[in-house]
């Protein structure tokens, strides 16, 4: 299969932002174009996380949701501040295919994973996994990288597998922003625990980048953000080098 080239979109509403290492928003544009922009150079799916929701204890808003839904015709996963079932059923209804969970279930209440994997299905459940190194290890981060935890990545990795997620969505705190490259010992760690698909994120600032992680971990996506973001590349000129590389499955 194929290397899905996802669109990562972090908003602090109204518009989408880019930080580095969680902090320093920069402010990129408006969702509903950003997004529009990535589906027609030809994203696989999008991803759309509000980025302080949960710190900021409010919940996501959904008609940004609905906005950036009616523009795409591909998968979209969509979170921030979800607390219970109830919000999931909102973001479905307002357009999203998959939910991202972070905050809540890491920190107050595991059980929304298994309670949201029987409702809507393991396909729709994908988890945020916030890691930063601590010694030898990788700990979990929540709200935005900006609370640690205690909680093990890779045990927590292997937990909401065993709970019914159907994907994680790693990210590295350490990486986020900067471009210098994927942290690839994070990434390999995570993948080769799980037999659930999982997207990594933080730290393209290359094509090369982007090869280097798809040669030695074959995840089953990459999340990209700055790349894009600041015009060094598009997801069309992603695939089209992924392809001339032979990688990715392109």
């Amino acid at each position: 299969m194929k290397t899905r080239i996802i669109a990562k979109l972090d908003v602090k509403p109204p518009y989408v932002v880019k930080p580095i290492h969680f902090e320093g928003l920069k402010k990129i544009g408006l969702p509903i174009e950003i997004a529009n922009k990535y589906y027609e150079q030809g994203a696989d799916e999008l991803f759309y996380i509000d980025i302080v929701a949960s710190l900021y204890r409010r919940n996501i808003i959904l008609d940004a949701i609905e906005g950036v839904a009616n523009k795409l015709y591909i998968p979209y996963a969509a979170g921030g501040g979800i607390r219970n079932i109830e919000d999931i059923t909102k973001l479905i209804h307002a357009g999203s295919d998959k939910v991202i969970l972070n905050t809540f279930a890491l920190q107050e209440g595991p059980s929304l994973i298994d309670s949201a994997a029987k409702i809507f299905g393991n396909q729709a459940v994908v988890i945020n996994i916030e890691a930063k190194k601590n010694g030898d290890k990788w700990v979990c981060y929540s709200d935005c990288g900006r609370i640690p935890t205690s909680v093990d990545v890779v045990s927590w990795a292997k937990e909401v597998e065993n709970r019914g997620a159907g994907e994680i969505l790693l990210q590295s705190v350490d990486n986020d922003g900067k471009q210098e490259g994927f942290d690839i010992d994070l990434a390999k760690s995570v993948v080769s625990s799980v037999n659930i698909p999982v997207v990594i994120a933080s730290g393209a600032g290359n094509l090369d980048h982007i090869k280097s992680l798809i040669k030695s971990v074959n995840p089953s996506g990459i999340a990209i953000a700055s790349l894009l973001h600041f015009q060094k590349t598009t997801i069309k000129e992603i695939k089209n080098y992924l392809s001339e590389s032979k990688v990715g499955g392109y």
